[in-house]
């Protein structure tokens, strides 16, 4: 092959597809860790992924056949499963393979394979001279605000900046004389590099694979920059081109210093030009098996739902007046607080809808130098909100300012107020509190602040138009509420609930946020919900629109932290005489609620006795989400199977220990699948995105998860590494996924088939997730009330294999006792 051969631009493109995509720490958003191989077939990508890069994507046969002794993978399922894809006649003999067959199950990754030479040829690990003082370069580079000082040049790009160094520094990145000549000569490019150290051009796509993949998460870092520029505060100018030219640099600087210009490249002592990272994979009959495991793992919960559904009251309620309404995001974390609020005021009833409220909008707080995105990360918003105050808003501790940066300013500070600072944190220890370094999910947008949410004069921002006009806030209110069914027989409160979560020292805070709202809480969203459906103008609009809300209803916004299980509400000031009282009522109902919530999650924290009383407990769970040396605040999304569109009857008598995404729906107000193409289209990338990152980050926590929190350091604001000069780390750690099942997401739909078929065809993007079984998908019909597998393009009738589903009288009783996942049962105490 010659270089010409070789395309540098397409091979850029291919490294990107594949590199992790992970945005910086501030943006940090769920995602399918392999949405390179997305396109295919669940297994055979991951049979894939695990050939080529070596991830391990499923569990050890060890681990499915515990599962099995556990009855957690039922004898039933893997009968019917073995049936249906290998034949009744072989039943016995896959059955005994899966329950005795020895295998290796060792991976043998191709990538890697080339650049593994350097070392069993030169006996020079190329990767160890390199990445440290690559690591560092890329780190204050990028650096967001760590450094006291900022990377000195200000330039077009990384090598410019580098070049710069070079020409006015008596000291050099560079050990040799070869490879500054080239950076600062610019006489050079990736190709030509790539001949010095490699040689023969075939061997290109290769070795940068190798190269790149050595550490993906500083490559995938930089290719997510590169698009995505407003991702950084502080921007820089950096592109995967450049730091593959400096990796390159670096290596034959390194292979110069050991053994002089004379060394010869790569290929002279590769014997066989036999290395296609993509070519063909092999059939591996571990995998095989594994494959079976996990299909019978996934369907063993997921027939427990279907039953539990199949079983419960089947009669929709009828239309009565509620005491109040409250409308959560789909977050399963929301599942269990709709739970605990129905229990405690049977008058109350709850909807789930994405935590954005329909509003494409970015945020800008009071003093605030940037703007936010605060809706769903795919999303390219329209409008901006501004948070208006006459206050100053300043809460710092003395010993992180500036003054800690000079000679004298930090000397004093350090005899002075730095041993008070050391005494704080002592206490803080044994006594935790909330201080200025806690992340608190209700700072996000103060309480007494003041949003622009009303355009005037036709006010534009950063290309933004600031606030909206009463018809576009009529557009965003009749979306929400027609896709919930919430069309009349409103109450005369309605809270829209957003959601957040607090914690301290914890480097993935954002995650523990809003997903709908770009990893940040959804306080301004409900707040600015609430204000739009309360203007009488709005009101006006909807009234032409079949939505009739009464004079004497009311929206509130609020917010619920997650990790506290705290209630934040906002501008209750506006609230009639007679509607103050009902909701003080309702906060009662809600702080009831939220203690058991509580209680509930706390069954699941080695350090809280669970067993006391709700309200002790809730007074537990809130030191621990402020606790410094809490890695796990909350356990966030861990455990999540399922995502429910329907109406509240299908789950409201179903447990479902907080598994469930929840997105209320009514298919008889939507028969040609307007509003359910747009939850569809959100449920796949974001719930399913949730899941398959909490899946792969699971099953394999060292490569497509971030391992343990404890040696995490962060880097730049942007990431984080094992140590001080680490590969940055992607996926979740273990602290957010120890006690997680990996399994894949269902989405159980109330809608005639061929209509979901008709829905999701719409949208080749959202089609490809079910078609492909990244995410399962079953119709519930409903007037016959059967289910429905969407397998191999088609709905096909799943029969349920029936099992005995736990009646809990008293479902509070276990959380004092149990810790591991419960089992899928009937409420008996909300029967109706």
């Amino acid at each position: 092959m010659k270089t010409s051969d070789f395309n540098l631009d397409e091979v850029l493109h291919q490294l990107e597809h594949y590199l992790p995509s992970q945005a910086p720490l501030k943006d940090f958003i769920h995602h399918n860790s392999l949405h390179a191989f997305q396109h295919e077939d669940f297994d055979t990508a991951l049979s894939k992924a695990s050939s080529i890069f070596g991830y391990k994507v499923f569990l050890p046969l060890r681990d499915y056949r515990k599962l099995y002794s556990q009855n957690k993978i039922k004898e039933a399922i893997l009968d019917k499963l073995i049936i249906k894809e290998k034949g009744q006649e072989n039943l016995a003999f896959w059955k005994d393979r899966l329950l005795h067959e020895k295998l290796d199950g060792s991976i043998h990754k191709r990538i890697g394979r080339l650049r593994y030479l350097w070392r069993k040829e030169y006996r020079i690990d190329i990767e160890q001279e390199v990445k440290p003082i690559l690591y560092k370069i890329l780190n204050s580079y990028l650096d967001q605000g760590i450094a006291i000082w900022k990377f000195p040049v200000s330039a077009t790009g990384l090598l410019d900046a580098l070049r710069e160094l070079e020409r006015n520094s008596y000291s050099s990145f560079f050990k040799t004389k070869r490879a500054k000549e080239l950076l600062l000569n610019q006489d050079f490019s990736i190709e030509s590099l790539l001949k010095i150290i490699v040689g023969d051009a075939a061997l290109y796509t290769q070795y940068l694979f190798d190269q790149q993949f050595s550490h993906p998460g500083w490559s995938g870092m930089v290719s997510v920059i590169e698009h995505q520029a407003n991702t950084l505060l502080d921007p820089r100018k950096i592109a995967l081109k450049e730091l593959i030219a400096l990796e390159l640099l670096l290596e034959i600087d390194n292979l110069d210093a050991h053994f002089g210009e004379q060394w010869a490249p790569l290929s002279s002592k590769v014997e066989e030009l036999n290395f296609d990272l993509f070519g063909e994979i092999e059939e591996n009959p571990y995998t095989e098996l594994q494959i079976l495991w996990q299909k019978a793992y996934e369907w063993s919960f997921f027939n427990s739902v279907l039953s539990a559904v199949e079983l419960q009251n089947k009669v929709t309620e009828t239309k009565k007046k509620h005491s109040f309404q409250a409308l959560f995001c789909i977050d399963d974390r929301e599942c269990s607080i709709r739970r605990h609020i129905e229990t405690v005021d049977k008058d109350a009833i709850t909807f789930g809808t994405p935590g954005h409220f329909g509003l494409d909008i970015y945020y800008q707080p009071k003093d605030g130098k940037f703007i936010t995105k605060v809706c769903p990360a795919p999303v390219s918003p329209k409008f901006l909100i501004k948070e208006e105050s006459k206050e100053k808003f300043k809460n710092q501790e003395l010993t992180v300012t500036k003054r800690t940066h000079n000679l004298f300013g930090g000397w004093l500070i350090a005899q002075t107020v730095g041993f008070w600072s050391a005494i704080k944190l002592f206490f803080n220890v044994f006594k935790p509190s909330v201080s200025p370094f806690t992340s608190l999910s209700f700072n996000h947008m103060k309480k007494d602040s003041k949003l622009s949410i009303l355009n005037q004069e036709h006010q534009h921002e950063h290309g933004l138009q600031v606030g909206f006009s009463f018809e576009q806030m009529a557009d965003k209110v009749e979306a929400v509420l027609k896709s919930i069914d919430l069309v009349d027989n409103f109450a005369p409160l309605v809270y829209a609930v957003g959601h957040g979560s607090s914690s301290v020292n914890n480097t993935y805070y954002a995650g523990y946020d809003c997903g709908a709202c770009s990893g940040r809480p959804g306080s301004v969203n409900a707040r600015t919900f609430a204000d739009l459906a309360n203007r009488v103008e709005v009101r006006l609009i909807l009234d032409t629109r079949g939505i009739h809300i009464p004079v004497d209803t009311q929206f509130v916004g609020a917010l619920h932290d997650t990790s506290r299980d705290e209630m934040m509400y906002y501008d209750t000031d506006i609230l009639s005489a007679s509607n103050k009282e009902k909701h003080q009522k309702h906060v009662r109902t809600m702080e009831k609620a939220l203690d058991l919530n509580a209680k509930e999650r706390a069954r699941r924290f080695e350090s809280i006795k669970s067993g006391n009383k709700a309200s002790a407990v809730h007074k537990k769970v809130k030191e621990r989400s402020i606790s410094l040396f809490e890695p796990r605040p909350e356990l966030n999304h861990a455990t999540n199977s399922l995502c429910i569109v329907g109406e509240r009857y299908l789950t409201q008598n179903v447990f479902l220990d907080r598994r469930a995404f929840l997105n209320s729906y009514n298919y008889a107000k939507d028969l040609e699948g307007k509003y359910l193409e747009g939850i569809l289209n959100a449920v796949a990338p974001v719930c399913g995105g949730i899941n398959l990152e909490y899946y792969f980050s699971r099953v394999d926590n060292e490569k497509l998860g971030a391992g343990s929190k404890l040696p995490h350091n962060v880097m730049g604001l942007i990431g984080v590494a094992n140590g001080i000069d680490g590969d940055l780390q992607t996926g979740l750690p273990t602290q957010m996924v120890e006690v997680h099942e990996p399994l894949r997401l269902m989405a159980l739909v109330e809608h005639y088939p061929e209509t979901i078929l008709a829905t999701i065809k719409r949208n080749p993007a959202t089609y490809e997730w079910f078609a492909n079984k990244w995410v399962y998908l079953v119709a519930i019909h409903p007037e016959t009330k059967a289910f429905y597998e969407f397998d191999k393009g088609a709905f096909i009738p799943y029969e349920v294999v029936h099992e005995k589903i736990a009646v809990l009288e008293q479902p509070d009783k276990l959380f004092e006792t149990e810790t591991e996942n419960l089992p899928i049962s009937l409420l008996q105490h909300q029967a109706q």
